[in-house]
């Protein structure tokens, strides 16, 4: 696997460990004491308005507010503008998620991650991720795709933007993004969802949290080494399908259902 690709697997979207790791603890096959180091990863994580509380509290104390929720009321929702599935009506809550582009979605509140980026006194910087309760009255998920149908319209996705992207001769331009996609056309990753899933949505989880992470690395250096502006739209016309397919992957891989 190319080093951009490999790289991208140790930065998924928070809100992918979040669903997963509460959602296998509140079908008991992982112990409460787990689960909010899994979801941090070695990073600090705090929680602001979580209910009955009146500061900033680290994750562990906050997590208990889910503990009477069944596992498939806690679904993840990656939203972006022109496509809000999974969000309540406009408000506060759904305003707050287009602009993070992820959220914990259950019936009666979202949970929003945002990361602080800090300076101490000596000059180093450091990030903490802050996850904002925001109450959602009278939510109810949407249909969303099976596991199966999102891993063959993935495959579909990945397969036309890389023949685009060679017709476009992204290789001279941008190599890393080029050599990435070819290596996720083989299902490799370091990324892992925790007991309780089966493996087709395994699969398609390991793919998809790399992909996600190439995707966020060519649209942060747009227009990467395009030769002129027209090149550089049409390389992102021919990720804009596999983006919206990546994003339905890690959805259908997060809230798929659970198994003993």
């Amino acid at each position: 696997m190319s080093p951009v690709a490999g790289a991208a697997t140790r930065t998924a979207r928070r809100s992918t460990r979040f669903v997963t790791w509460v959602r296998a603890w509140r079908a008991g096959l992982v112990p409460f004491d787990e689960i909010a180091d899994e979801i941090a990863d070695g990073e600090e994580h705090l929680v602001a308005d979580a209910p009955g509380t009146w500061t900033d509290i680290p994750l562990a104390q906050a997590l208990p507010a889910l503990a009477k929720l069944h596992p498939d009321d806690i679904r993840l929702v990656l939203p972006v503008p022109g496509d809000p599935r999974g969000l309540p009506g406009p408000g506060e809550l759904t305003g707050a998620a287009l602009l993070a582009g992820e959220v914990v979605m259950t019936p009666e509140f979202g949970v929003i991650p945002e990361v602080r980026r800090h300076t101490s006194g000596s000059g180093v910087e450091f990030e903490t991720v802050l996850w904002r309760f925001m109450p959602a009255p009278e939510h109810r998920p949407v249909f969303q795709m099976g596991a199966a149908e999102a891993e063959a319209e993935l495959t579909a996705a990945l397969g036309e933007a890389t023949a685009q992207l060679t017709r476009l001769d992204v290789a001279q331009w941008k190599p890393e993004l080029a050599g990435a996609l070819q290596a996720l056309r083989r299902p490799e990753s370091t990324a892992t969802l925790p007991p309780g899933f089966d493996p087709r949505s395994r699969r398609l989880f390991a793919r998809a949290s790399v992909l996600d992470q190439v995707l966020a690395l060519a649209e942060t250096n747009a227009p990467g080494g395009a030769v002129n502006g027209f090149e550089a739209q049409a390389r992102d016309s021919a990720l804009r399908p596999l983006t919206a397919a990546c994003r339905q992957a890690l959805v259908a891989a997060c809230n798929a259902p659970l198994r003993p």
